[in-house]
């Protein structure tokens, strides 16, 4: 199918107007009812807003919606505590605050392309849904992208969210520069080249320094994929062989629900432009599917990209769940847990061993690999890890149990949560875990000495 003909057909996005409603997390450290998660209604306006898993409800009395940057430097000269809020795809609060959240969901265009050298220059509240059509139309691409491109590039690259594949950096990775208001108002720009000192803890920085007003990616000339998924892989057959299938493609996902031995999905994403194997009817013990289906085999694949190995453009093959679909199980949590790739087996089979446990709120585990990278914050910071995804059903009082026992299997590993969903590791043995942390709360206090991006949040797990 040809591009623009593609385009006509894919680019209607209506999941953004179902998502424009602020939906962020909960962890149990800041007085809240552990029966309850989540805020009163705001005071203020007397609206409930949520999250996207509606597990918390936000404790900040104003949602500001700017529509241009300088009525961002104009909020910022306002008193009180302020944090960005993005699609509101995170499962604690992050991106609460305890006064004025500010949505740059007006501020969603493409600034510039600049083909010679290869960026593409964003404004902060543009969505990745957004975003992925017009490059393709331009012909250019990203190097990867998440299970769902729903979610802001500004929010998702503030808190290390990735895609899949052994070579293929986290999507902080893609960053080349930022545009930072702080909470004076001042504008400041930093980036990869002229400032090479701080920029690799700037980026995943979990909107401490300020509002992200724009951003400059790394692109690549545009490419096609396909994808072909194998059911029923042998746990021990994929313990044994994980190198050789998480590397059988461009990006490789597992769907496991860690019951009986075995390994229920393998998603394997190749691009076309690269040399393409037959990978056969059985893979490693499993056997090719006959049919799309959806990570949680019961759900329909409506809603998934194409697959049966049918080539497609990257941003309609590299995520899950197409741009213009309901993503996921919608009404849920989610856990992700990082751990070094040469200790995937050894965590896999603690997980296993907690299986009987963790089925009654489990919808669907995902495993994927990240490649190193230099970023201070990121839970890949030089180590190729594996990611350990839990989508859960929404039970906090039974997950809240549950993570701290599912914490303790991968401790031995080094392990690392994503710093936007739910976990319950000690703020002084994640800090721990950071080579970099010392550097990243200097960089912290200096861009915000104040502490107006403060929130309950970095308080617990950044500043205590």
């Amino acid at each position: 199918m040809k591009r623009k003909k593609f385009l006509q057909t894919t680019s209607a996005f209506t999941l953004g107007t179902i998502l424009t409603s602020p939906l962020v997390g909960c962890l149990n450290r800041s007085g809240r009812n552990p029966e309850k998660p989540g805020y009163s209604v705001s005071k203020k306006t007397g609206i409930e807003r949520r999250n996207w898993g509606r597990n918390i409800i936000f404790r900040a009395e104003h949602l500001e919606h700017p529509s241009t940057v300088q009525e961002v430097q104009e909020l910022m000269l306002k008193a009180g505590n302020k944090k960005a809020l993005g699609s509101t795809h995170s499962y604690n609060d992050i991106a609460d605050s305890p006064m004025s959240q500010i949505s740059l969901r007006k501020l969603n265009k493409i600034i510039s392309i600049e083909e010679t050298n290869k960026t593409v220059t964003i404004e902060g509240g543009i969505k990745y849904e957004e975003l992925v059509p017009q490059l393709y139309e331009k012909g250019f691409a990203l190097h990867n992208l998440a299970s769902l491109p729903q979610v802001t590039v500004a929010g998702a690259c503030s808190t290390g969210t990735h895609g899949s594949g052994t070579k293929n950096g986290n999507l902080s990775t893609a960053v080349r520069g930022l545009e930072i208001c702080l909470a004076d108002g001042q504008l400041v720009k930093l980036s990869r080249d002229n400032n090479p000192n701080i920029f690799d803890g700037a980026v995943i920085s979990m909107g401490g320094l300020g509002i992200i007003t724009s951003m400059v990616l790394d692109i690549q000339p545009a490419y096609e994929a396909r994808q072909d998924i194998f059911l029923d892989l042998p746990l021990e057959n994929v313990i044994e062989n994980f190198d050789q299938i998480m590397s059988s493609g461009y990006s490789v996902s597992l769907f496991t629900k860690w019951q009986s031995d075995i390994v229920d999905q393998v998603w394997i994403k190749r691009r076309v432009d690269q040399p393409v194997d037959n990978l056969g009817t059985d893979f490693f013990g499993g056997k090719a599917s006959d049919r799309n289906i959806h990570p949680i085999i019961d759900l329909s694949a409506e809603s998934c990209t194409d697959q049966m190995g049918v080539a497609g453009p990257w941003y309609d093959r590299l995520p899950h769940f197409k741009i213009n679909a309901m993503p996921s199980a919608w009404d849920e949590l989610q856990s992700e847990y990082f751990v070094p790739i040469e200790h995937a087996g050894q965590a896999m089979r603690a997980i296993a061993n907690l299986g009987e446990k963790i089925l009654p709120y489990l919808y669907i585990s995902e495993v994927r690999t990240v490649a190193a990278d230099n970023l201070w914050m990121s839970q890949v910071y030089k180590r190729t890890s594996v990611a350990f995804h839990f989508t859960w059903k929404s039970d906090w009082p039974g997950v809240k149990k549950l993570l701290p026992e599912l914490e303790a299997a991968l401790a031995p590993f080094d392990v690392r949560p994503h710093w936007a969903k739910l976990f319950t590791i000690n703020p002084k043995t994640l800090q721990k875990s950071y080579k970099k942390f010392p550097d990243f709360l200097e960089l912290l206090k200096t861009y915000d000495p104040k502490g107006h991006f403060k929130n309950a949040y970095l308080d617990s797990n950044i500043y205590s």
